[in-house]
């Protein structure tokens, strides 16, 4: 008997300035409080039954920032399978927010770990935009291919 990996959709927003700019929101949660590098991810989440993974990423954008994400064209980013065995989807779409604004929903966590008592935290307690490269290296690791898929893409 096979079993299904874990599945999420998320969106890699990115912005032109002087250069490419992409968008990661940090990790919320005593867990994540002091780390930075493999801290930080595109806004996703799981599926609900039936949702299309594009619509799942949407939603899991407004839930996880607060805002909607920017409508523009998505570019499609494949799919990466992260450590832990959850396969991610994404999708590129352009546009810019005021990373100021990021209100995340909150989720409830057993902190500490195994203590029997629960926690609710921001799922990202902050956003912020990033250049390729240092996206690269605070972003947890299997997602940066979505950031080198997106600069192939726009070359």
């Amino acid at each position: 008997m096979t079993v299904a990996a874990r599945t999420s959709a998320g969106l890699l927003v990115f912005r032109r300035t002087a250069g490419l700019e992409v968008l990661l929101g940090h990790m919320g949660g005593p867990f994540w409080a002091r780390k930075d590098a493999g801290a930080w991810t595109i806004p996703k989440g799981e599926p609900s039954p039936g949702e299309a993974p594009y619509v799942t990423a949407l939603r899991e954008f407004a839930e996880e920032l607060g805002v909607s994400a920017p409508s523009s064209e998505p570019l499609p980013l494949g799919d990466v399978r992260q450590s832990g065995g959850k396969v991610v989807t994404a999708w590129a779409l352009e546009g810019d927010l005021d990373v100021s604004t990021v209100a995340s929903n909150l989720v409830e966590i057993a902190w500490p770990p195994r203590s029997g008592r629960t926690l609710l935290v921001p799922e990202l307690d902050r956003a912020a935009w990033f250049a390729p490269d240092e996206a690269r290296r605070l972003v947890v690791t299997a997602q940066a291919a979505f950031v080198d898929r997106l600069e192939e893409l726009l070359r």
